[in-house]
């Protein structure tokens, strides 16, 4: 058997590898390059199975047993209030959408410094727990949470934090993995007793292990565990509704069909996936056009407040993101955007920008001169679908529509 750790950061890969029983196995690593947008240079030299795990965004590592991708782990340091922990989420779905397993190491509090010089834990939006439910529930997947080691549960106050300086966050001495978590932490040991027994399992049969893998003892703990920490935090004196849903408005999508009504003619009509659907949720964003957090925090929302089945096709609702705040006029049975932070020739550009990456128009000789025939033969195959950023990826995969106070797009089917 044959291990091969994909990583973005090496010291990482080697905290993983130490910390778990690929400690004795034979385990070689590679570099994890992100998208043919990013690493135009590397990109196409990395297996397909794992460029199918990379469609959406690329996690920080992939663990493979004889090519076949065991699981893949995303860690972040972030503050876990509003929208932040979601930030990720797309790198989560796009692992468990190939039937791969994910892990998630996230602070549950992180110390904010304020502007008179004190500090405050900032603690993590309970919704992600719910989110990562919803997606193991319709691909019966693992995805699981586990806390990035901190001192908030033993000191609740900041002032009192051995590790303030670190915000709180708990860190490994060990020289060779500076940066990664404290491994002797508890919910460390948990994380590591996981991939553990999922490399175990899938030693005795990947596909066969898959299958099992949420009906095992130690997953479904960690699973009922991250039930259990969303109900204690969405508790009595916790405000409900919260991030991301309250980013949210929900519309009859008559009046969402209303207001595309202009891009209508005589020759064409707007299909019927989206005429299907009795509502609309409309994810609003009221800032300039760019990537994080807003791309993800769309993909948790589909699957908080949409998914039903496996594919954008099966949801209960339409799922707009707009670019702007989103007022409904009921009277006149439409909605209307005030915001003009962000226009509609922005997602244009970018994806204009991305375009230039296209080796498709190219001769051969000017290939060959440039030693970029692998990779033009990967865009064949693929089109520019790495070549585009990677939040233009996620929004045209997750998004029904997209709306700007000054254009919009929509999918017919």
């Amino acid at each position: 058997m044959k291990y091969r750790i994909w990583y973005s950061t090496e010291s990482f890969a080697k905290y993983i590898v130490a910390n778990t029983i690929l400690s004795r196995r034979a385990v070689t690593t590679k570099k994890l390059y992100e998208s043919d947008a990013k690493d135009p240079a590397g990109f196409h030299t990395m297996p397909d199975h794992i460029k199918q795990i990379l469609y959406l965004d690329a996690p920080d590592l992939i663990v493979e047993l004889d090519s076949e991708p065991i699981f893949s782990v995303e860690i972040s340091t972030g503050a876990g209030s509003g929208h932040i922990p979601f930030q990720r989420f797309g790198r989560l779905v796009a692992a468990v959408e190939n039937n791969v397993p994910a892990f998630y190491v996230f602070p549950e509090a992180k110390i904010i410094k304020r502007k008179s010089g004190g500090g405050k834990w900032d603690l993590i939006n309970p919704q992600i727990f719910k989110a990562l439910a919803a997606l193991m529930e319709i691909y019966k997947i693992p995805a699981l949470l586990y806390y990035f080691p901190s001192d908030y549960r033993a000191h609740s106050t900041a002032a009192t934090a051995p590790n303030a300086l670190d915000k709180g966050l708990k860190f490994e001495t060990n020289r060779d993995f500076l940066g990664c978590p404290d491994s002797k932490d508890p919910e460390m040991a948990e994380l590591f007793g996981a991939m553990n027994e999922i490399i175990e399992v899938m030693e005795g049969g990947v596909l066969k292990g898959r299958k099992a893998l949420l009906k095992n003892k130690i997953i479904n703990k960690r699973k009922t565990h991250m039930d259990d920490e969303f109900k204690n935090k969405t508790g009595p004196g916790v405000p409900l509704p919260m991030s991301p849903v309250t980013a949210t408005t929900t519309v009859p999508t008559e009046y969402f069909l209303n207001y595309l009504t202009s891009y209508e003619s005589a020759n064409y009509k707007i299909g019927e996936l989206l005429r299907s659907r009795e509502k609309t949720i409309i994810y609003q964003v009221d800032a300039k056009f760019r990537s994080d957090p807003y791309p993800g925090t769309l993909a948790a929302i589909d699957f908080l407040m949409c998914r039903v089945g496996k594919t954008f096709e099966e949801r209960s609702c339409n799922l707009v993101c707009a670019w702007s705040d989103v007022d409904v006029d009921t009277i006149g049975k439409t909605i209307t955007l005030n915001g003009a932070k962000s226009s509609v020739n922005d997602f244009v550009n970018e994806v204009q920008t991305s375009e230039m990456k296209n080796l498709l128009s190219k001769s051969y000789d000017v290939l060959r001169l440039r030693k970029q025939i692998p990779r033009y033969y990967m865009q064949v195959r693929y089109g520019s679908m790495f070549s585009k950023q990677k939040n233009i990826r996620m929004l045209s995969y997750f998004a029904d529509a997209i709306l700007f106070h000054d254009g919009a797009l929509w999918r017919d089917a």
